[in-house]
């Protein structure tokens, strides 16, 4: 190792901070697309980097490459507004596949796996993201979300998303960049479902699970988001959590 690679490496770990049991560290939601080349080597790395616990990874398929001959199959038109709207908070007009926001702050090339552990210690010290302890659980037919009341109490208000996903969904590919292969999707986010607004005060809501998969199969998992939505945009995660639904 360099004595430049050594000292990045140190710096690196100096921002880091650990994540107690049962503590997300960081939300990551892959925005991507079949229709897009450079995107498999990053959905491959979202496989992985999901089976960190203190990580919730989420894939958000857009539909902006479908002109180039495929539509994704997986896609939502909100996932690219949601991902052009990231781009006008942040102020940098950075919008493409495969691209990693972090935190709801901050974004990387979603296939570069030390520059996605970079940017999540760097927003961890920063930000400090994700500081409400939030809870989600599943029984009786029901999902509940519990959000507590804000530590600090000066939290802004935010919005608490439910979001069903699929945590594994092949799909083949047989027009476009793409073509003649099957491609694997990990955490795929089918829909979102907005519970309510949180002001830092404890708020407990609840929705038959029914009305979470709508009917849809391939759902099998729940995210809640805690988010910040200042001036009507995504921002900073507050809180995050997930849970199985069978």
């Amino acid at each position: 190792m360099t004595h430049r690679a050594f000292a990045l490496a140190l710096a690196v770990a100096a921002l880091v901070q650990p994540a107690f049991a049962g503590e997300p560290r960081a939300v990551i939601e892959l925005f991507t697309s079949q229709g897009c080349s450079s995107c498999p080597a990053a959905d491959k790395l979202l496989g992985q980097l999901r089976q960190d616990p203190s990580i919730v990874a989420l894939s958000l398929p857009v539909d902006y490459w479908d002109y180039l001959g495929w539509k994704d199959t997986l896609a939502l038109h909100g996932h690219t507004v949601r991902q052009q709207e990231y781009a006008q908070a942040r102020g940098d007009r950075e919008v493409y596949t495969p691209q990693i926001v972090v935190n709801g702050v901050a974004h990387v090339l979603g296939s570069d796996k030390a520059a996605i552990e970079k940017t999540i210690a760097e927003t961890r010290a920063k930000d400090k993201p994700l500081s409400v302890p939030v809870t989600l659980n599943v029984a009786g037919g029901k999902v509940t979300v519990s959000v507590p009341d804000s530590a600090s109490g000066t939290d802004a208000d935010a919005d608490v998303w439910l979001c069903p996903f699929a945590s594994k969904i092949p799909v083949e590919v047989q027009r476009g960049e793409n073509r003649g292969h099957t491609l694997t999707y990990y955490d795929v986010v089918r829909r979102w479902v907005k519970l309510g607004t949180w002001n830092g005060k404890a708020q407990t809501f609840s929705v038959p699970v029914a009305d979470v998969t709508k009917g849809e199969s391939d759902v099998d998992h729940v995210a809640v988001l805690v988010q910040r939505e200042p001036k009507g945009k995504p921002g900073l995660m507050l809180g995050a959590a997930t849970a199985s639904l069978r």
